[in-house]
């Protein structure tokens, strides 16, 4: 058969009644299965999502911040050693928890079986500090000269009890994974602010604290579920490649990579002009991006141009790639760059054992460098509109894991009530929000559930957490899930 019969066969006008009933049913199926995929928008909302404005052409309401760098200590820090005070403790070391206190809560299979809980206090020297007389641990003595630029909340609580769905929880709204990151909310309802990096930036970082042990971290905590692709967040790593796959292979320079985007994106265009998927526009502004990246990533990761004074701010190991003193200093960086969302993971707060010593060791990575960023930021004028958050996915319990361990003593996981602390970015400054009753075990005043967490984040960027949705698979979902509280107490 010739070329030009070839195409004939194909041309409309060739279409038998059967072939064209036919071809049209396939097009209305794939038009009903489009909407179905993750991540498909009609057209106004998808040009909105791949521009830097984002979706939202305005904020629901006048923000207070304009970026969030999110200190997440994956394992789930100690909070009785650290922030939340409890003398009984002490006192009533060594007896068993009150069956009245506890209340048949469900625990982990690492405690279900113990034949007791003994009390366990914190064997460390609590003061109060500032003027607004916060009750600080002396294992963190950096934080402690900070205490009236922090908020702290000791009422947070949450279902999970196991690390990975607590994580997913709080990262995502949902226990079970598939769902967006709050990161990928804030990239996809307010875009970027800068047209040179990602606007939303993941760093990660391994502790001294049972090292060996640490809770794996998955991409998935930074990922879009079933937003665009476009907003997950990028991981920036230590080392030549901070971004994977950026630089340009040997023998090709950026004119070359420069013709060849221009190209894909010509071929990406004519293939979206006739799938109409969504993910393929997404695809068009990744690799712009990336293409932009290859100037701004080695900039900003370039901190040998920082005064010594800041060094000694953010403690020795600032100068070290991928510790969390230097991911401490690459967020303010990015901050200053206007990133929208950086997220900084700290693993080995798992302490099941050995608690004192690896406890420790954690302060030691992370105390002088969190104080440093609250700091930095505030001398530079960005802690106004930059909102800091430190904390971790659940608390450890009041009682020791495992009996007569002594000074080798652990805790487990702790969902019901537990602290964090956040500043800047419209939250009350100096204050302690919330309280756990006497044996640290309940929550006895102003509770803060995860989704009220998430709620209030939403709030101080600008966005009502009830009104921010995107519809799949036939049903509208959110960050808050159908839940939530913004926490009106905290807020300046």
């Amino acid at each position: 058969m010739k070329d030009k019969d070839i195409m004939d066969q194909f041309s409309p006008l060739a279409l038998s009644r059967r072939a064209f009933l036919s071809r049209a049913g396939q097009g209305i199926g794939m038009a009903a299965l489009g909407s179905l995929m993750p991540g498909c928008l009609g057209q106004s909302s998808l040009s909105s999502s791949m521009t830097g404005s984002g979706l939202l052409t305005e904020t629901h309401h006048l923000p207070k911040a304009k970026r969030v760098i999110y200190l997440f200590q994956s394992g789930g820090p100690a909070q009785m050693e650290l922030f939340d005070y409890k003398p009984l403790l002490r006192e009533r070391e060594g007896e068993d928890l009150p069956a009245s206190i506890r209340g048949g809560q469900r625990l982990t299979g690492m405690t279900a079986n113990q034949r007791a809980f003994p009390l366990k206090g914190a064997h460390r020297t609590f003061k109060q500090h500032g003027k607004s007389g916060a009750w600080i641990s002396d294992l963190l003595p950096y934080t402690s000269k900070v205490a009236d630029d922090l908020c702290f909340v000791k009422s947070l609580h949450t279902e999970a009890i196991n690390h990975d769905p607590a994580m997913t929880f709080f990262q995502t709204g949902s226990q079970l994974s598939g769902r967006p990151s709050m990161g990928s909310w804030l990239s996809y309802g307010l875009g970027s602010s800068n047209d040179n990096l990602p606007a939303y930036c993941v760093l990660l970082s391994k502790g001294s604290g049972r090292v060996a042990a640490a809770q794996p971290l998955s991409s998935r905590l930074w990922g879009t579920g079933f937003l665009p692709s476009l907003h997950q967040g990028v991981q920036f790593r230590s080392g030549k490649d901070p971004v994977l796959y950026l630089t340009n292979p040997e023998g090709v320079s950026t004119h070359g990579r420069r013709r060849v985007l221009d190209y894909l994106k010509e071929l990406n265009q004519h293939y979206h002009d006739e799938v109409q998927d969504p993910e393929v526009q997404s695809r068009i502004a990744q690799y712009e991006m990336a293409y932009q990246m290859q100037s701004s990533v080695p900039d900003v990761m370039d901190i040998s141009g920082e005064p010594d004074e800041v060094y000694e701010l953010y403690g020795p190991e600032s100068r070290i790639p991928g510790t969390y003193a230097a991911n401490c200093l690459l967020a303010r960086r990015l901050a200053e760059r206007d990133v929208r969302f950086i997220q900084l993971y700290h693993q080995g707060w798992d302490h099941h054992n050995d608690l004192p010593e690896h406890l420790a060791k954690q302060c030691k990575d992370t105390d002088q460098a969190s104080a440093a960023l609250v700091t930095d930021l505030k001398r530079r004028g960005l802690l106004e509109d930059t909102l800091v958050i430190w904390g971790g996915e659940f608390g450890r319990t009041n009682y020791s894991q495992g009996l007569d361990r002594g000074a080798r003593y652990g805790r487990d996981h702790h969902p019901r009530c537990f602290s964090a602390w956040m500043a800047g970015g419209g939250v009350k400054p100096g204050i302690s929000y919330g309280e756990t009753d006497e044996f640290g075990y309940n929550v006895a005043k102003d509770p803060v559930h995860v989704h009220d967490f998430q709620a209030t984040l939403l709030h101080l960027m600008g966005i009502d957490h009830e009104r921010f949705t995107f519809k799949h698979q036939g049903r509208r979902y959110r960050l808050t899930d159908v839940h939530g509280s913004v926490v009106k107490g905290i807020l300046s």
